[in-house]
């Protein structure tokens, strides 16, 4: 028998938005701690969501690679022309429904900074007299 994230996947994978939405608990709640204006709650939004993304991104085939053995938590890699995200994701399961789920996908930066330059604006931030002091703190 499937995991509930491989459940979810397959759906993803087949464009199928109801079948997505069973996956999910009517009473819903997502957030996403790096973005915490984007947190929501309610199974409708989820189809929203979904079908949103279907339509957009026509040629998106998700990808979990690693799911705990409980299946709530894993790791994604969202691909599609126009696309590509990658991150983690924990939930909770309620009935065999995710019931709420907290998101940490980010776009994949294929020319970003290497380590160097990434500590050094990171440590950068911190500095008297920098704008964005205290960026990273919460």
């Amino acid at each position: 028998m499937a995991t509930l994230l491989e459940q979810l996947r397959d759906s993803q994978n087949r464009r199928d938005v109801k079948a997505m939405s069973e996956c999910f608990d009517p009473g819903y709640q997502g957030e996403q701690p790096a973005h915490p204006n984007r947190g929501f709650g309610g199974k409708e939004q989820v189809g929203k969501n979904l079908s949103t993304c279907s339509r957009a991104f026509p040629t998106s085939r998700p990808s979990c690679y690693v799911t705990a053995p409980t299946g709530v938590w894993g790791e994604w890699n969202w691909r599609a022309t126009g696309l590509r995200m990658t991150g983690v994701t924990v939930m909770g399961v309620k009935e065999g429904r995710i019931s709420w789920a907290r998101l940490y996908m980010e776009p994949v930066e294929e020319a970003g900074q290497d380590i160097d330059e990434a500590v050094e604006t990171i440590t950068e931030r911190d500095r008297p007299g920098n704008r964005q002091m205290g960026a990273l703190r919460t």
